[in-house]
């Protein structure tokens, strides 16, 4: 089969997106399929910079096109708004350019919504079945944090959401939570959505270069909390930094914060103002580090904030298990991740509206740190039944082929 994968992030990019995209893309490939990657051009999240990357390249067997748009993370609301509403626009124009052949499949990632409009316009012209992969919910995300407001934009992107939604032959979701909000809040006919856990390659993080990031980040004699990844109104950060405000009695912690985002220099603004002594900032990694990085840490932070209201399962998850990491989640009250948690028995979780709570699991878990380990292999064991990369190639074919 020709399958073609659309979605806005992917390597070089620095990403749990971008890395799922990659992961899914080589999974197709190992089991003798053609592949087709439609991205957006890399300018955000990337470890250096990188200048000279080809519009059209072929990358470990993978066709990638590569989309010049419109900033679309890191900039204000209004733009990456514009951003969003041309963006399929300028991906099926570099589509019809470069692809003359027949497609038999269109994988889309959301968000960004509008992409979904893109796996439709394949539909159309190529004959392709669509399958749209729901990872958050949107606009009701950006409605619950108070990121959109305009009512005029709620409708349009609500109208947009439908849209996709209807023209999709199939949606899957990343939790069963996720695939049950819409069907009933959305209206979206059961037979058509899937529950998809999200995959990963556990293979990457049993072999890699075992860099030591604890030498390296001056941590060498600590417990290191870590949370790698995007920062943005999304995570609920100031959370951590007010757990970790209250245990600085124990000094052998550390809070390391590894990547990017929009609300980075708000929490080391926060951690200087309260002269915070036990948190660290370090700026991404890249995909090959990124396991050695987690390897290096000694427990895995996934954290929401309480404002969201959808059942969204963050992809820092998958990472941490396949690492064998034990997890610390904080999460809205309707997060599957509390599921995935009690699931797995890999670790503690607390609501992030209770800072409470959040203190009394990172001193339960610093308390017991000679026995964590089982936690760890209990998340392990977990994504190696169930979150393998294999088992979601596997479920991707089954819904192309019915």
């Amino acid at each position: 089969m020709h399958i073609l994968i659309i979605a806005d992030v992917y390597p070089p990019e620095v990403s749990s997106a971008a890395n799922l995209m990659k992961e899914l893309a080589g999974g197709f490939l190992n089991i003798g399929d053609d592949v087709t990657m439609v991205t957006s051009y890399p300018r955000h999240y990337l470890r250096e910079n990188k200048k000279g990357i080809s519009v059209v390249s072929e990358e470990n067997g993978i066709r990638v096109i590569r989309v010049k748009t419109l900033p679309l993370h890191n900039v204000n609301f209004i733009i990456r708004g514009i951003s969003q509403l041309i963006l399929p626009f300028l991906f099926f124009t570099k589509i019809k350019k470069y692809i003359n052949k027949k497609i038999d499949a269109v994988i889309v990632y959301s968000p960004p919504l509008p992409l979904g409009i893109v796996g439709k316009m394949v539909k159309n012209r190529y004959g392709a079945k669509f399958v749209l992969n729901v990872q958050d919910i949107f606009p009701q995300n950006a409605i619950d944090l108070g990121i959109l407001r305009n009512k005029l934009l709620i409708e349009l992107f609500e109208k947009m959401e439908q849209y996709v939604y209807k023209n999709a032959d199939a949606i899957t979701f990343n939790s069963e939570g996720g695939r049950k909000f819409l069907i009933e809040k959305k209206n979206v006919p059961e037979q058509k959505i899937s529950t998809l856990l999200n995959w990963v390659n556990i293979s990457e993080y049993q072999k890699f270069k075992n860099t030591s990031f604890r030498e390296k980040y001056g941590l060498e004699n600590k417990f290191i909390f870590l949370f790698a990844g995007v920062m943005g109104p999304a995570q609920g950060l100031r959370y951590v930094i007010d757990i970790a405000e209250r245990v600085a009695d124990l000094d052998d912690i550390a809070f390391l914060f590894v990547g990017e985002g929009t609300e980075k220099e708000n929490i080391k603004k926060l951690v200087k103002e309260k002269s915070i002594s036990n948190v660290y900032f370090q700026s991404f990694v890249s995909k090959e580090e990124y396991p050695a990085l987690v390897s290096n840490s000694d427990v895995g932070i996934v954290c929401l904030s309480a404002e969201n209201k959808t059942p969204f399962l963050p992809g820092k998850f998958q990472g941490y298990m396949a690492a064998a990491k034990p997890i610390v989640a904080f999460l809205n009250k309707e997060s599957d991740g509390f599921n995935l948690i009690e699931k797995a028995t890999c670790g503690y979780a607390a609501c992030s509206d209770n800072i409470e709570e959040g203190e009394k699991i990172v001193r339960k878990i610093f308390e017991e740190r000679g026995k964590i380990d089982e936690l760890g292999e209990n998340g392990f064991k977990y994504a190696k039944e169930n979150l393998s990369l294999e088992g979601a190639v596997e479920k991707f074919c089954e819904i192309i082929r019915k």
